[in-house]
């Protein structure tokens, strides 16, 4: 098939070369799937986008007009692409479910441990010869109350190192977990009961409408313990307004994030030269009780390893004519 990726990095290009194999006709563009950038994929069968690709109706209406007739996703999450109308206009599409959910919850776990430990502010006063102690306190995880919002493949991986870490795990999903019951101690309760206990909460949802921000005015004056909030999942589940007014008023002790709900042209960017008109992206940079890092919790070497093989192994189902393992409409 004649394939083009967009969004593609020049890491990734080797992996999917070599997990493609000279099978497939592949294109590559480092340019985001936009209303505008949809006319590249004139004439080829199949496109592979990221997260950060725009597949709304209109966008799809167009490829559907250009000949495209499979989408494959680089990522776990879709909520970028409108499935209802992708299935209408006749498209294939697929994604990677479950290429590491490991490299995300160590990610989270490192976001954590970073914040608490002020690990950054750490360098940044030694760089300086400044070897006090005083702004450095941080606090033990053992024994700590971290409430983990969706258990699925990556929440999972968060309960199980949570647990090596001595915390008291509460969680809530739309479905419990039986084997963390049992194996990891972890008790399921309802959202509200999880904002009074959780000292700190890790966001592992899916965005969806039940979820897009889910922490909001709301749900932020619920949360009792002023907790320090982990966002590795999508940044429309946190409500930033309202996120930057409880950490001002101190409803909540620290927010340290992976993602940002405006993230799309500007994180995978190099915007040193040119930077984001966004006033509130530029107040959570900055803040001093945020740590901020650019989408990357995806990006081990064995998680792009395994996004490039169930890319290919997407489109190779495809080209005999097979449904994909992934496939989702």
């Amino acid at each position: 098939m004649k394939v083009l990726v967009y969004s593609a990095k020049p890491f990734e290009k080797p992996l999917l070369e070599k997990a493609n194999a000279a099978i497939h006709k592949i294109s590559y563009t480092e340019k985001r799937l936009t209303s505008e950038t949809a006319m590249k994929a004139l004439n080829y069968d199949a496109i592979s986008i990221f997260s950060a690709d725009d597949a709304s109706d209109i966008v799809l209406t167009k490829l559907r007009d250009f000949g495209v007739r499979y989408i494959t996703l680089r990522s776990a999450g879709h909520d970028n692409i409108n499935l209802k109308t992708a299935r209408h206009l006749g498209f294939k599409v697929a994604n990677t479910p479950s290429y590491s959910p490991n490299a995300i919850a160590e990610h989270a776990i490192a976001l954590l441990l970073a914040f608490n430990r002020k690990i950054t502010l750490a360098q940044q006063q030694t760089l300086q010869n400044n070897f006090l102690l005083d702004n450095l306190i941080g606090f033990d995880l053992t024994g700590k109350t971290v409430g983990v919002m969706g258990t699925g493949r990556i929440g999972s991986v968060l309960v199980k190192i949570l647990h090596g870490f001595g915390c008291n795990i509460v969680a809530n999903d739309t479905s419990s977990n039986e084997e963390l019951i049992t194996n990891y101690d972890v008790s399921y309760i309802s959202k509200d009961a999880l904002a009074n206990k959780a000292e700190i909460i890790f966001i592992s949802l899916p965005l969806n409408q039940l979820t897009h921000y889910l922490f909001d005015k709301t749900y932020i004056a619920k949360l009792s313990k002023k907790p320090i909030i982990v966002n590795v999942a999508r940044g429309g589940i946190v409500h930033t307004t309202e996120i930057l007014k409880a950490l001002n008023k101190g409803l909540v002790s620290g927010y340290a994030t992976d993602v940002y709900e405006r993230e799309h042209g500007v994180f995978f960017y190099d915007r040193s030269h040119n930077a984001p008109n966004d006033t509130e992206l530029h107040q959570l940079l900055c803040h001093p009780k945020t740590l901020v890092t650019p989408h990357q919790a995806f990006a081990t070497r064995e998680a792009l390893q395994n996004i490039a093989s169930a890319t290919l192994e997407n489109l190779n189902a495809w080209a005999e004519g097979k449904h994909a393992v992934n496939e989702l409409s």
